[in-house]
């Protein structure tokens, strides 16, 4: 008897290419975007218009709200008009002017148009680049479909890991307009890269209007959205935790040793170059869980989606407990080593993988075929929630002279307090949810439904 292994969809390397460039792109940009607002920025006249901590906080987030909001734009682009394809190649264009605008200006006005466009090309293509991993696969593949989404997941953070540790060097030697123009360029690459594949992806054409708003009066639409959305308002809360590592935590790193001295080699660290140890971590953590860490636990109990998103929530705030551990040695006038965040990042990292790697496939599994981008663009505006709230919660605190009303340790306390409320109610909810498994159906659909290159 011969066993057969299920075929890779051929056009999986273009995909896990774009999204390697891509992400080195935007997690270069975002590494350095609290320092270059706080220490960088200047008026039109050449002198320095730097933001306090509280305001750089808040339009960081106010950023990464808009960037997480975008997606719901492009699902419907791509749903009712363009298809993914189209959506990703002519917003990744858009993606690109914003990296330019960063370069070639210092200015408050070049930051708001380059973050606006960056926000827009960045934010509309998600959903359809996650989506479009999935529409790669049917029936016939359909248990390589975790594995991808593994292997999806590492390609964005090996080129955030490389882009982490280089941009804050290249700010720091070059200024801001080198800083920002390599991530430009590997935006540009990243498109490239995309457009070679087009002869190689399963296309999924466009539905539309008529089609796309009886997909989503359908009983399947309304059952994913009633089941979907409170998990995603809740889900909001663990991002405004982690979304804070290139915020509250580079500026807590500002104020910490840098020095690492590991015995057999030491050296020294930019605050904003500490991010790159999550994606890292990332790499490792992935293959960790997946053969070892879940099948262990499976042992003793379930481990199903929800499971793993509720423990995460409950490590997010672990890590936050760390950072204000910290934040009692800075207040005591002490100079604590970066060693003591790094600890942070490990317990956040592990929370990561449990929510996001976990969220990311349930959200495209739970979807209909013909709404996947639409609720891909719901389980991203999650994370447009999560920075609201860490924006609103900055904007809010924050005095007229520039000080915050709640910083330090209580700062920190909070959002962990809130990651824990939150933990116990998604536990409940996972009590009462039932799980289900949509996924395209090459073989039956095609000519109708999906098409391959063209």
């Amino acid at each position: 008897m011969s066993v057969t292994s299920s075929k890779m969809p051929g056009g999986i390397p273009y995909i896990i290419g774009n999204e390697f460039a891509e992400r080195f792109s935007y997690y270069g940009m975002k590494a350095i975007l609290v320092i270059f607002m706080t220490q960088y920025l200047h008026n039109s006249a050449g002198q320095p218009d730097y933001m306090s901590e509280a305001d750089a906080k808040y339009w960081y987030h106010l950023f990464g709200a808009a960037n997480y909001f975008f997606p719901l734009f492009g699902a419907l682009l791509a749903d009712m008009f363009w298809g993914k394809y189209r959506t990703i190649i002519w917003l990744s264009l858009v993606y690109c002017l914003g990296h330019l605008c960063l370069a070639l200006d210092d200015t408050r006005l070049g930051l708001a148009l380059g973050l606006t466009f960056i926000a827009i090309g960045s934010g509309g293509i998600k959903p359809c680049v996650s989506a479009n991993v999935g529409d790669q696969f049917s029936e016939k593949n359909k248990d390589l479909l975790d594995k991808i989404f593994g292997y999806f997941y590492i390609s964005i953070n090996m080129g955030a890991a490389i882009s982490m540790l280089l941009t804050p060097v290249l700010l720091n030697i070059y200024g801001p307009s080198v800083a920002f123009a390599i991530p430009g360029i590997l935006m540009f690459i990243a498109t490239l890269v995309f457009w070679l594949g087009r002869n190689r992806f399963v296309r999924v054409p466009p539905v539309g209007t008529q089609r796309y708003l009886e997909a989503l009066r359908s009983p399947q639409g309304i059952k994913a959205m009633v089941n979907l959305i409170p998990i995603y308002l809740l889900i909001a809360v663990f991002w405004s935790l982690f979304e804070q590592t290139g915020s509250s935590w580079v500026l807590q790193g500002q104020k910490m040793n840098l020095h690492v001295n590991l015995g057999f080699t030491q050296f020294d660290l930019l605050a904003s170059q500490i991010q790159s140890l999550n994606s890292v971590l990332v790499l490792i953590f992935v293959p960790l869980f997946s053969f070892g860490l879940y099948p262990f636990m499976e042992r003793f109990f379930k481990l199903s989606g929800l499971r793993k998103i509720t423990i995460g929530v409950v490590l997010a705030a672990m890590s936050f407990v760390v950072c204000a551990f910290i934040e009692t040695r800075i207040q005591a006038g002490g100079k604590p080593s970066i060693m003591f965040q790094m600890l942070a990042y490990i317990v956040l990292t592990a929370a990561e993988v449990m929510v996001s790697v976990t969220a990311l496939e349930f959200a495209y599994t739970q979807a209909p075929n013909s709404l996947k981008s639409f609720v891909m663009s719901f389980y991203l505006l999650s994370v447009s929630a999560g920075n609201l709230i860490a924006a609103f919660v900055n904007g809010f605190i924050e005095k007229p002279d520039g000080t915050a009303i709640i910083s330090g340790v209580t700062y920190f306390l909070f959002f962990a307090g809130l990651a824990l409320v939150t933990a116990v109610a998604l536990f409940f909810y996972s009590t009462r949810y039932n799980e289900e498994k949509y996924l395209q159906n090459v073989a039956s659909v095609q000519g109708e439904e999906v098409a391959y290159g063209g």
